[in-house]
């Protein structure tokens, strides 16, 4: 093919591609390729031609608009935490209040059991627990169990430990949603008989104090992955004008970025479990200071911010 009917056949394709901007990952590749197959072509028969070095400037400018894209992908992620996540929290809003509501329940049953039962905290806690803490106290250190074993041990233990039972809350609610009540029925009565064993010994305030410095993102993380596994069950059960397997899938997608976007604040609370509780004698100020800077936290980013975040979209739809 001569040159002048080779441009002529593609020209108008070429000043759409230098004309016409666009973000759109897949049509860029697009052109890239079919720029560089051009390239290809004109570099055989027209190699020191006007076109050949054309196309050559054309194409390195799409690669760089290329490489361009992939860095703003890089982003993808403090979009995810941003926007995305948030934004499932407002959605699943429903099954994650559930989740709370189930778990508050379930700590209300510990605590009356514990109290009308004697046995009722040995039962969940463990005869072992029980003494142990039991002779912590006699010595005057009531939460001695968490100076026990070296912090980063401690810490990798814990984080393992608790990354385990949210995944198997959450997988759990491919059972029909059933799986995550019963989980965070059972982590709420254990919790209640545990809080209910402190009071019973006069320790009450002082175990909120020391506890739930950890406590607190903790409990909150097991509830908005319980959230999880109700949405991951959600599908099965309410699958709507959809077929059940292309429900669950929707719902599994969504599911699975809600645990997995909570798995740093189960870091985060292992870490203070691991470094920062065993410090029993710090200051009330700084005990109130992480355990209220924990619980707005968790207030503002699963349930103000996701609200005001809608509220906007809205605005601007």
């Amino acid at each position: 093919m001569k040159e002048a009917l080779f441009v002529k056949q593609n020209s108008e394709k070429w000043k759409s591609y230098e004309g016409l901007k666009t973000d759109n990952p897949d049509e860029l590749a697009q052109r890239f390729v079919d720029i560089t197959n051009d390239l290809a072509y004109a570099k055989t028969f027209y190699p020191k031609s006007k076109t050949t070095a054309y196309l050559n400037g054309l194409a390195a400018t799409l690669h760089q608009s290329i490489y361009k894209n992939k860095k703003e992908e890089t982003g993808r992620i403090a979009r995810y935490w941003k926007y995305e996540l948030p934004t499932l929290f407002y959605t699943y809003r429903r099954q994650i209040l559930y989740a709370f509501l189930f778990f508050v329940v379930a700590m209300s049953i510990g605590v009356l059991s514990a109290k009308y039962d004697d046995r009722f905290v040995r039962l969940i806690l463990g005869d072992q627990y029980v003494d142990m803490t039991n002779e912590n106290i006699a010595e005057g250190n009531p939460f001695g169990v968490y100076k026990k074993d070296n912090e980063a041990w401690m810490f990798l233990y814990i984080a393992i430990n608790n990354t385990w039972v949210c995944f198997v809350t959450y997988v759990s609610g491919v059972f029909f949603s059933i799986g995550p009540v019963y989980n965070l029925l059972r982590n709420g009565i254990m919790v209640g008989a545990f809080e209910y064993y402190f009071f019973s010994k006069g320790l009450g305030l002082q175990s909120v104090l020391v506890i739930w410095i950890h406590g607190t993102l903790e409990i909150l993380s097991i509830v908005v992955v319980g959230g999880a596994g109700l949405v991951l069950g959600h599908g099965l059960l309410f699958p709507k004008t959809y077929t059940r397997l292309q429900a669950f899938r929707r719902s599994a997608k969504d599911a699975s970025k809600i645990a997995i976007g909570i798995i740093p604040i189960i870091l985060l609370a292992a870490f203070f479990e691991g470094f920062v509780t065993r410090h029993t004698e710090m200051p009330v100020w700084l005990s109130v200071f992480i355990l209220a800077a924990s619980l707005s936290f968790m207030v503002w980013y699963v349930v103000i911010y996701p609200y005001l975040l809608h509220q906007k979209t809205k605005k601007l739809n």
